[in-house]
């Protein structure tokens, strides 16, 4: 076996699941996040379009690695936020997954306000004229809709994510980058090795989620 791929020099599928728990737990805060934010942008009230329209603009358009490493210097070691406490990996690891979800929330936002547009205004107005608020109208009649009609673009982004985990290394989160770095300095007679195996390995995460939800587009899929 050649010595990179050695289990008691580096431990490959620990590193591997430290991104799949980023991912997952990245996700679920973007989804609700996000869902949130679409909410407040179509939202009859003007400050609250304001604060979603800003915030959108304001993070999707800052690096990622700028909003990883201000959770750390910024939120952690300036204002002293601890996310729970715990040791410095638990507490980097929550880091990443806030300053994660909080700029994949924003393209979850777009992805399911081009949904909620496409939702005939029609069928909004019917439901106001039964007496619903807006609330209600979102929540029953408008966001099942927009969820079905933007099951691809939430793939795209959930791929990305799951790439983009890799941002977490800069604060020293123990994911599969890191040790990819670790293992082109130590093996740097095998680079080329080493960058197809965690290629390949990013690979196996990100295709068969767009298999299943392309699948699941499909099924699904409101037809007009």
């Amino acid at each position: 076996m050649p010595g990179f791929l050695d289990p008691e020099r580096y431990d490959l599928l620990a590193a591997f699941g430290v991104t799949v728990r980023l991912a997952l737990w990245s996700a679920a805060g973007a989804l609700v996040w996000g869902t949130v934010l679409a909410a407040l942008r179509v939202s009859p009230v003007p400050l609250m379009r304001t604060f979603g329209t800003v915030y959108v603009n304001v993070v999707r358009n800052i690096p990622l690695a700028v909003i990883i490493v201000g959770m750390s210097l910024g939120l952690h070691q300036t204002m002293g936020v601890a996310l729970g406490g715990g040791t410095a990996k638990e507490t980097g690891f929550r880091l990443a997954v806030l300053g994660l979800a909080g700029y994949t929330a924003t393209f979850v936002c777009e992805s399911l306000r081009s949904g909620i547009n496409s939702v005939p205004v029609g069928q909004a107005e019917a439901a106001r004229a039964l007496g619903l608020g807006f609330r209600q109208v979102l929540t029953l009649v408008v966001l099942p809709q927009a969820f079905r009609t933007v099951v691809t673009p939430l793939a795209t982004v959930l791929m990305s994510l799951t790439k983009n985990t890799t941002v977490a290394s800069t604060i020293g989160v123990a994911e599969a980058s890191l040790l990819m770095k670790e293992m082109i300095e130590n093996e740097s007679d095998a680079i080329f090795a080493v960058f197809a195996v965690f290629a390949l390995g990013f690979v196996c995460l990100t295709l068969p989620t767009a298999l299943l939800l392309g699948w699941v587009s499909r099924r699904v899929a409101v037809r007009r």
